[in-house]
């Protein structure tokens, strides 16, 4: 009964005061502290109607700073840099559907550490894609945000409490919750600057001792034959855009995105040398065939392929659209159109170093989970 009050009273309270941004309920619209119900609200961003009951259906909230991170301010480290929109964002919206079918199976380390939360917690899922974590302790009160709307609007239909929010500008008060996740989010962020505020975001909205548990896609991926079916990416790409924030202008000069070869072998057959080429000319190519073999070895930077099959790529026609603008290819031998999601894989330690200059928390775990770097921070401030 006292827990049943308990979440009662948060759930009344989830009101603009308790946003950091200014922010639209959709459900229960809040204006100007007066609550009015609608039954039926078109969603920007989002296909379709979002159907919901009057007396407590699914709310989506779509929050100010999902707006305020596409900003082309090169100063702004929320600004969003192209190749997150275009191998982030984009793809996610158009794969909402198939991605969602595919993710159900709880990973038994975040289940036990959300078990593991007291009865009424309240806890913050940023980036919560189809929201297979929200509701899992039934004992604590969950609110997720994810960038893709039509993610949102899966978890809403599931009567989930959920918003469209940008993780680097999540629209909490700060301390307004018990514990924060950040599940498979932060490899999807372009630049250490913008994963390092990501992380301090999570901090700020968790109140002192609480915790927040992160995981990430590692260099040392058990399964190497999967690595081998992504394409690593050149440095070149991070030139393409001007600036340390990596605003909306691009480079007169810049190129279509290049990968890089998947072998060193691979290099050498390409270049083979005739017998009237000069030693300076052998010794440039084999300093530049040994650039090569040191950048596979320390490659982080990835495009990971979705296959999404024909039958279900005509969703709101985005395929179709990907594929002429050339986001997108067709790959008639599997049926499927390929889309290509922009990872950064971190190596042993490199969560840590983004939290070491953090003055208000402290690690309290780590450890390498199914090919992933974890750690639990709690907030000593």
């Amino acid at each position: 009964m006292f827990y049943d009050a308990q979440r009662a009273s948060r759930s009344f309270y989830l009101s603009r005061e308790a946003f950091h941004l200014p922010t639209v309920i959709i459900g229960r619209v809040c204006c100007s502290g007066i609550i009015r119900t609608m039954r039926e609200v078109k969603v920007k961003g989002v296909s379709g109607l979002c159907t919901l009951d009057s007396d407590g259906g699914p709310q989506i909230l779509l929050s100010e700073s999902a707006r305020v991170s596409q900003g082309c301010s090169s100063l702004n480290v929320q600004s969003t840099p192209e190749i997150e929109k275009k191998y982030v964002h984009h793809v996610y919206d158009a794969i909402a559907p198939h991605f969602s079918s595919t993710r159900f199976a709880k990973w038994p380390k975040v289940a036990n550490f959300l078990s593991s939360l007291p009865a009424g917690s309240l806890v913050l899922d940023a980036g919560c894609g189809n929201g297979k974590y929200l509701g899992f302790n039934p004992d604590c009160f969950s609110i997720g945000c994810d960038i893709s709307a039509p993610l949102i609007k899966i978890c809403a239909d599931r009567g989930h409490e959920v918003l469209v929010a940008d993780a680097l500008v999540l629209p909490y008060r700060t301390g307004f919750g018990d514990a924060a996740i950040s599940i498979a989010v932060l490899h999807h962020l372009s630049t250490e600057s913008r994963r390092k505020k990501a992380i301090e975001e999570l901090v700020r909205v968790v109140k002192k001792g609480g915790l927040v548990l992160i995981t990430v896609w590692a260099v040392e991926q058990e399964d190497k034959a999967l690595v081998s079916k992504w394409t690593p990416l050149t440095k070149k790409y991070g030139e393409e855009w001007i600036g340390p924030g990596s605003p909306c202008v691009r480079s007169p000069s810049s190129r279509t995105l290049e990968s890089i070869p998947e072998t060193a072998e691979k290099i050498l057959g390409e270049n083979e040398k005739d017998s009237n080429q000069s030693s300076v000319q052998i010794l440039n190519e084999m300093t530049s065939q040994n650039e090569v073999i040191k950048t596979l070895k320390n490659q982080q930077e990835y495009f990971v392929p979705w296959h999404l099959p024909y039958h279900r790529a005509e969703v709101s026609g985005a395929s179709a659209c990907a594929v002429a603008n050339g986001l997108a290819k067709n790959d008639d031998k599997k049926g499927a159109v390929v889309y290509n999601r922009y990872y950064h894989v971190f190596s042993e330690g490199e969560l840590e170093r983004l939290v070491s200059g953090m003055d208000d928390a402290v690690i309290v775990d780590r450890f390498f989970d199914k090919s992933n770097w974890c750690i639990v921070l709690e907030k000593t401030l």
